[in-house]
């Protein structure tokens, strides 16, 4: 290959990330198999039908990934964190999943994840500065 340019695109076209993505996604197929991710949506809502807690994510790769939990300052304590990891947890494995992973910052709910059996195997220090992001995992769910 010749004449080939490197450079950052701003504005790069959707059209040009999805075609990234999907070349990506191809050689990941041909060393592994097709990825087939599905979303996971568990959400706590009051009366009116107004979210006020839950949780999002995906499986994949007999793996769930934990991408955000959230419960309402009012609920917090309550025990309603855990029921929705809980739930997770149990849906991942009607999936088929085996594992979990998910991150957290060092001003959110480290202590949570490590009461629900999730063990820390990565830190990034000052991320943001002055905290700490962490990496956990839970293997055999």
């Amino acid at each position: 290959m010749t004449d080939l340019t490197i450079k950052v695109e701003e504005n790069p076209t959707q059209e040009d990330i999805r075609t990234f993505i999907r070349n990506l996604v191809d050689y990941n197929a041909s060393q592994v198999g097709e990825d087939i991710s599905y979303q996971l949506a568990i959400f706590i809502r009051d009366s009116d039908g107004k979210i006020v807690g839950g949780l999002v994510g995906e499986t994949y790769w007999e793996w769930m990934f934990v991408s955000q939990l959230w419960v309402s300052e009012a609920l917090r304590g309550q025990g309603y964190g855990r029921e929705l990891m809980l739930k997770a947890e149990a849906e991942a494995k009607k999936r088929g999943c085996h594992h979990c992973y998910l991150d957290t910052f060092s001003f959110q709910a480290l202590g949570f994840y490590q009461k629900l059996g999730y063990q820390i195997f990565g830190t990034l220090q000052d991320f943001p500065p002055g905290h700490q992001r962490y990496f956990l995992q839970k293997r055999n769910l």
